[in-house]
């Protein structure tokens, strides 16, 4: 793990800091914040006794350097009761490395809902060129209900977790029972918090935490499901929103089931696009001379997995198993192909190596991603826990009471989008999750912002990311042409980092939107992450199918 250090905090006064519930200064303000059932004064009292907080910084742990050090904080449970009940916020910190040039605090999230971000800072310490490091002490925590802040649980077996289900009349009552297990599960283990852990709170939470460090302002770096949390802390606190990095940018008007249909929706371009790459290599590949060709050779072989199983050194994978895995390994053409290849090789009883079919190897959706790792006192279905609060909780009126809807959607969608049309919109534990006690966040400001985007992402396809800039008016856009993978910044190419960088560094936009052409390199990075690799100094693996 890693280094570095801070410098002294500024003074801001408490009355400032009570936006969290009490914000009225602005029309944008009132409506963000829920009117408060205690009295002001009451309010007041409350959040000045949080805000007075003086964490008791130390090292984190034996094995990470001196100079990363952690705490733990209280926030509200419910920021419109502020003197009821308390939760704990694990934060963390790396100092900037020259004080006399410190512009602020820089404050980040991997991804999720449900990503782990204590550790980010080491992750931003190692990507950043020190020019921009020097601007910065780097902040990280656990969302609440995250990792080490109060975690939660709804008492999941591991099948539990496998939430993206293809349709299937024989079996929708038994998916339609197990969302509603899911979600009488969570309400049983952790019914009084869960309404609470939403991202309108988390994006609370953050501006209690700037108010106690001493800040006026934060910065920000979020990834993918961190977009929206960083659009939403924009929307709440346009003020207090200094420089932000939205890289891989979800739709702030389709969170959250819409996002979901977003990765059927993204993948048909996708899958067009591979037909045709593979074609042009149909010497080299042999799965067809034209694009048609290279789409009945995988048809075929859906329909031939779905009649039996192809079995890959003890492993059986279904034909939906091969729809789902492509889904994500279309936006990839090479790696799909390559994959492709060693699945039809297997299917044809020659031998295939399990370690060559990551894309198809079991079923995404399952509590892998975001499950604890070295604290003991996460519960194991952490990650999907807290995943379901937020997307289930941020926005119930995106989710049908009616079990039946979701039959219609998913037959329909996979019609429309036959690759993974039925696995995005067919039941999930939403459909019985209690009413929200906020609405949705609308997304409509013109706060400053860097939206970064690829053209070929599997998890927030490029008409997201140009929906959120839409939405942040002030916002430039940087856009990779031909750019695979999800999550651009650092990528080696020049024209994105070097953006990305100076905005961090100096705090100025682009003139206009950027437009840069993908390398060789820049995919090659993009390949790597698309087999599950952790994002450094995290425990989440942020690149995981089944999450932002």
């Amino acid at each position: 793990m890693h280094r570095r250090r801070l410098a002294p905090l500024v003074a801001v006064s408490v009355t400032a800091t009570l936006a969290p519930v009490l914000a009225t200064s602005t029309a944008t303000a009132a409506r963000a914040a829920p009117p408060s059932t205690a009295s002001s004064s009451a309010a007041k009292g409350a959040l000045d006794r949080y805000v007075k907080q003086k964490p008791q910084w130390k090292r984190c742990e034996a094995d990470t350097p001196a100079e990363f050090e952690c705490a733990t904080i209280e926030v509200p449970l419910d920021y419109r009761v502020p003197g009821g009940k308390r939760i704990d916020l694990a934060i963390s910190r790396i100092k900037s490395t020259a004080p006399d040039k410190r512009h602020g605090v820089l404050f980040s999230n991997p991804g999720g809902p449900g990503g782990q971000g204590l550790y980010m800072p080491l992750s931003i310490q190692e990507v950043l060129p020190e020019s921009a490091r020097q601007k910065y002490d780097l902040i990280g925590f656990d969302p609440r209900g995250v990792g080490q802040s109060s975690p939660v649980s709804c008492d999941l077996e591991p099948e539990e977790e496998n939430w993206l289900r293809p349709y299937k009349e024989e079996t929708f009552d038994k998916d339609v029972a197990w969302a509603r297990d899911v979600a009488n599960k969570c309400k049983e283990k952790t019914g009084d918090t869960l309404p609470h852990i939403t991202t309108r709170n988390t994006a609370r939470d953050m501006d209690l935490l700037r108010a106690i460090l001493g800040e006026k302002k934060i910065s920000y770096v979020g990834v993918s499901y961190g977009t929206y949390l960083g659009a939403v802390y924009t929307q709440l606190f346009p003020g207090r929103a200094d420089r932000f990095v939205l890289d891989s940018a979800v739709d702030p008007a389709r969170a959250w089931r819409g996002m979901i249909q977003w990765w059927a929706e993204g993948a048909e371009p996708a899958f067009d696009r591979w037909t045709e790459w593979a074609a042009e290599r149909s010497e080299k590949y042999g799965l067809g001379d034209t694009p048609k060709e290279v789409e009945r050779t995988f048809w075929d072989l859906v329909a031939q997995a779905d009649e039996k199983p192809i079995e890959v050194e003890g492993q059986l994978i279904t034909g939906d198993d091969i729809r789902s895995g492509m889904r994500r390994a279309v936006f990839t053409p090479q790696y799909a192909t390559e994959e492709f290849v060693e699945l039809k090789k297997a299917a044809d009883g020659e031998p295939a190596s399990a370690k060559k079919l990551a894309a198809f190897a079991g079923p995404e959706g399952t509590g892998t991603a975001g499950a604890a790792t070295d604290a003991a006192e996460i519960p194991s279905d952490n990650g999907t826990a807290s995943f379901w609060a937020v997307v289930c909780g941020d926005n119930s009126a995106a989710w049908s009471r009616d079990p039946e809807s979701y039959r219609q959607d998913a037959i329909e969608d996979k019609g429309r989008y036959p690759l993974y049309g039925d696995f995005a919109s067919s039941i999930k534990p939403c459909a019985f999750w209690d009413k929200s006690v906020e609405p949705a966040t609308i997304v409509n400001n013109k706060v400053g912002a860097l939206v970064v985007q690829n053209e070929w992402d599997s998890q927030t396809p490029l008409p997201s990311g140009q929906a959120l800039h839409a939405d942040l008016k002030g916002s430039k856009m940087v856009t990779v042409l031909g750019g695979e993978g999800h999550g651009v910044y650092p990528n080696g190419n020049a024209c994105t980092d070097n953006t990305v960088t100076d905005y961090l560094r100096t705090g100025t936009l682009p003139a206009k939107d950027v437009t840069c052409e993908a390398t060789a390199d820049s995919n090659a990075e993009a390949r790597k992450n698309q087999k599950g690799d952790a994002l450094p100094g995290s425990p989440l693996p942020e690149r995981a199918p089944d999450r932002f």
